[in-house]
């Protein structure tokens, strides 16, 4: 019985040589998958340069007629004037004001110059002159990085580690920021102050932002009243303090025990003073902040800065979120479609290599 112990080691042994092999043969097919991707990369990159290298001379043809073409465009199309303002909210307007921005957007499109020129109050010329409206936020990379520094502090410390700042970036809308710039396009130059006028009344009638306004003002003058009453009663026993000293200065005797009881009097009223004038100035502190306050709630929203009035020539081009000159724009173009049109032949002619096979 003892001689067919040894048996299961030796069937162990062959199954564990078996799966190394297995795992073997895996990487080793694993990588020669990856090396042949590589390999095909390669060749793929070595046939388009000859490919270009085939067709340079109809491809920067192709450029030149470009150039060419946006030159001719500069000089005979219809000027576009650009012009923009610069906005900070001083209430929460800015989904309000996206959406309104993004609805003359769709009117514009629709070609719907009776309803622009309703909501805008200009004439049908000068409504039907608008190409485009446009709104992004103006803040820099390091205010960001700022807000990200003050949002992490109003969070737990366990859940401030879990949000990092792409993330932030990501759940950051972009109305939330206090500026805004809103851009307009349009074929003639003298209507932008108007326009820019009307969307900013369009946004400070709204019922909404009326009323949040007039509860503020209410509460910011009720605060400053109080402010005001208890600056009154501090004046009122600064004086007291005041007089309470020069009085106890003038009853004194040349007695050094009275000298000495009048002196610590005198301190005790003078650190009461220098309190009191200590709550004094922190008092007219927060009533000069509340007044800088009231002043700015006076505006749901305001102009921080006018650009060009009558508008700027704008004769950039856009093409993936990357702005450049007519020449530049259309040399692009016509190159990339020559390219697309012979890539697209060549493909044809390999395909038809199997059409008999068919």
């Amino acid at each position: 019985m003892s001689k067919d112990l040894p048996q299961p080691q030796q069937s162990e042994e062959v199954d564990l040589g078996q799966l190394f092999k297995l795992i073997g043969n895996a990487f080793s097919n694993f990588f020669h998958f990856i090396g042949s991707i590589f390999n095909k990369l390669f060749l793929a990159f070595v046939w388009l340069v000859f490919f270009v290298k085939k067709h340079i001379l109809k491809l920067a043809i192709a450029g030149i007629v470009g150039i060419v073409l946006g030159i001719v465009l500069e000089k005979t199309s219809e000027p576009v004037y650009k012009s923009y303002i610069t906005l900070k909210q001083n209430y929460d307007t800015g989904e309000n004001l996206y959406n309104t921005i993004g609805y003359y957007k769709d009117l514009v499109k629709q070609m719907d110059t009776g309803t622009l020129e309703k909501v805008l109050g200009v004439a049908t010329e000068e409504a039907k002159s608008i190409l485009d409206f446009g709104i992004e936020p103006l803040i820099s990379e390091n205010e960001k990085l700022t807000e990200y520094d003050e949002y992490l502090q109003t969070l737990d410390t366990a859940v401030a580690r879990t949000v990092d700042y792409k993330t932030f970036l990501k759940n950051v809308k972009d109305y939330s920021h206090q500026y805004q710039q809103i851009t307009i396009k349009a074929k003639e130059r003298k209507n932008f102050k108007t326009v820019f006028r009307k969307i900013i009344e369009n946004i400070e009638s709204n019922v909404y932002f009326k009323r949040e306004q007039e509860k503020d003002l209410r509460e910011l003058k009720e605060q400053v009243s109080a402010i005001s009453k208890s600056l009154i009663k501090s004046d009122t026993l600064l004086a007291v303090y005041q007089r309470a000293i020069v009085k106890s200065a003038e009853n004194n005797s040349d007695s050094p025990a009275q000298i000495t009881i009048a002196a610590n009097r005198g301190n005790m009223n003078s650190s009461k003073e220098f309190e009191l004038y200590k709550k004094d100035l922190e008092l007219r502190q927060e009533l000069v902040e509340i007044e800088r306050e009231i002043a700015d709630k006076e505006h749901i929203i305001e102009i921080t800065s006018s650009k060009q009035d009558s508008g700027t020539i704008d004769n950039k081009k856009e093409l993936f979120d990357i702005k450049m000159g007519s020449k530049r724009y259309y040399a692009i173009i016509l190159t990339g479609l020559t390219f697309a049109v012979l890539l697209s032949l060549r493909f044809v002619r390999f395909l038809e290599q199997y059409k008999d096979k068919i």
